[in-house]
């Protein structure tokens, strides 16, 4: 306890007061509204702040998590030990010529629209991914046939010694829901997209397509951390839980979503041990059935909450 008191110390010497906060739900932040408290989280206003907060956790041996927007994160209800680093203050972007380039805070469908708006085409695809420019490269977001890593150009992050680096886009190695970020544990502070000059009222139009076919077909009225499960090769994660007879099936408030079955939705109240019951359910009974397993595409992190007798 004194060696952690005393890492607040430092902490606190390091990073303006007001992006430090202590035993913050985490629930309040992210997409799926659940997860227990986390000792500290700091939103970093500045690539300094990020540098010096890792340095001090892994001074004092503190673990520690960074996060965009909380958008593809399942935080159990235990909380997490340690500090989250959460760069949602980092949302910067920028435009020159063709090419826009947005801090990892910054969330890729708000690139989008600035593409949008300077008549840029390519981005599109992402107008509707609720996650940030960061987790979006960590994991080659994708959708309508577009995904990141055909429209990067580089990025610039930090490595675990604290160097920068600035990565093109072979040295990514993106590939599905995959890449150099989360193979190296690397932290994303901006990328840099080389787009096309385009017609704004054919990229508009595009993106309110994909705006209305996404409120369609996707249960956004819900909680939940967009598709649960990572595409199997050769299959539909949706369509082989459908087809498992669980749409619908629910634990607590956790639901496999009527509206689509790849998507697990937290209807109000919902435990994040509900969705991790729910997620065996639909993992085990696609196995049986089909012989296929499904992984996990959310990021799932922290501990179980001890159960009182």
């Amino acid at each position: 306890m004194k060696q952690f008191n005393n890492f607040l110390i430092q902490l606190r010497e390091a990073i303006a007061e007001e992006n430090i906060q202590l035993n913050v739900e985490m629930k309040e932040h992210t997409s799926f509204r659940v997860g227990g408290p986390v000792d500290v989280l700091v939103t970093p206003i500045d690539y300094n702040e990020i540098i010096n907060t890792i340095k001090l956790c892994k001074d004092y041996k503190v673990p520690f998590y960074i996060i965009g927007n909380g958008s593809n994160l399942l935080v159990k209800d235990g909380g997490i030990r340690g500090v989250v680093i959460k760069l949602t203050k980092l949302d910067n972007i920028t435009v020159d010529g063709t090419m826009i380039t947005a801090q990892g805070g910054a969330t890729i469908a708000k690139t989008s629209r600035v593409a949008r708006d300077v008549s840029l085409t390519g981005l599109e695809f992402a107008c509707g991914i609720p996650g940030s420019i960061g987790g979006a490269l960590a994991m080659n977001a994708g959708a309508y046939d577009g995904e990141m890593s055909m429209v990067v150009k580089n990025s610039i992050v930090l490595d675990e010694q604290g160097n920068l680096l600035k990565l093109n886009k072979d040295e990514l190695e993106l590939e599905y829901r995959m890449s150099a970020i989360l193979k190296n544990n690397y932290v994303v502070l901006e990328v840099t997209f080389d787009l096309k000059k385009g017609d704004y009222e054919k990229i508009k139009n595009r993106i309110d397509e994909l705006m209305k076919r996404r409120r369609e077909k996707q249960p956004l009225e819900y909680a939940s951390a967009g598709s649960t499960f990572k595409r199997p090769v050769g299959h539909f994660a949706g369509k082989l839980i459908q087809d498992s007879g669980l749409k619908g099936k629910s634990v607590g408030d956790a639901e496999v979503s009527i509206k689509h079955s790849g998507f697990i939705i937290n209807k109000g109240n919902a435990k994040a041990k509900d969705i991790l019951d729910l997620i065996k359910i639909v993992q085990s009974t696609v196995k049986e059935k089909f012989n296929v397993d499904l992984n996990p595409e959310v990021r799932i992190i922290g501990e179980d909450k001890e159960e009182k007798n």
